[in-house]
């Protein structure tokens, strides 16, 4: 499992654009390298501030859309083109702006689809669409999987000393009674982040600062989910200069 590694921006707004820019060559690369690419996306401002960027970019041309395989780190349980859930912004920033076919477009169910109002239903549904996915019963080797980080230090809807955090085996949970609105929701585990070949942490403000510092130093992942959240090749934390100030030794660089 690869160690964190820490890239600091001088705002969100740069940040947003610079990992826009460092996701397309990612997905070109990994066109290149294995002829199609998966990502994993996430919610929240920062997440979808990177997909604005990146339909606003012509750079974005340079992908493949038809080969690129778009899976969630969780999702909101509500119903479908609820303006909460994640798939509906993501596609309102970028989805419906590039051609990805809809048969990659892995979505998690809403509270109003195939298992009504069944989270855990719809975490079993999720799981066999990973599983089918790589073939093999196991899930998919993401080319990236992009998260956004709490206050609390929590990742994809993972929060601190919940079950999801201890789950070791199913890669896919319901999760009740979240501390944030709403309080269902469907998410990837821990074991399942960790089978991405690149973890992505984007996060900005100085509440989240004392978060990443305690994610980057090695903080027990029960009680700050974002530090077991590593890629197997790598691990970014794609940061402004206000979350990254209690990280050690760290500088925002002139030309960022």
């Amino acid at each position: 499992m690869s160690r964190p590694e820490l890239v600091v921006h001088r705002d969100g707004d740069l940040l947003a654009a610079a990992t826009a820019a460092r996701l397309v060559t990612a997905l070109v690369d990994a066109q290149a390298a294995r002829g199609s690419a998966s990502l994993v996306l996430t919610g929240g401002r920062t997440g979808i501030a990177v997909l604005e960027h990146l339909r606003a970019t012509p750079a974005r041309d340079a992908v493949d859309w038809t080969r690129v395989d778009l899976y969630w780190g969780d999702e909101r349980f509500l119903p479908a083109g609820h303006p909460e859930r994640n798939e509906t912004q993501a596609r309102e920033a970028l989805l419906d702006h590039v051609p990805v076919p809809a048969s990659r477009v892995h979505v998690m169910e809403p509270s109003d689809g195939r298992f009504g109002d069944d989270p855990e239903a719809a975490a079993e549904a999720y799981a066999a669409v990973l599983a089918a996915a790589e073939g093999d019963g196991a899930v998919p080797p993401f080319d990236v999987c992009l998260l956004g980080v709490g206050e609390e230090g929590h990742v994809a809807s993972i929060f601190p000393e919940s079950p999801a955090v201890a789950e070791r085996e199913r890669p896919v949970v319901a999760v009740r009674d979240c501390p944030k609105p709403p309080p269902t929701r469907v998410s990837l585990t821990l074991p399942a982040i960790r089978a991405a070949r690149e973890v992505w942490l984007m996060t900005t403000g100085a509440a989240k600062a004392a978060a990443v510092a305690s994610g980057v130093a090695g903080e027990d992942e029960s009680r700050l989910p974002a530090a077991g959240a590593r890629g197997l090749h790598r691990t970014l934390w794609l940061l402004d200069s206000a979350a990254a100030a209690k990280v050690p030794d760290t500088h925002t660089p002139p030309s960022a």
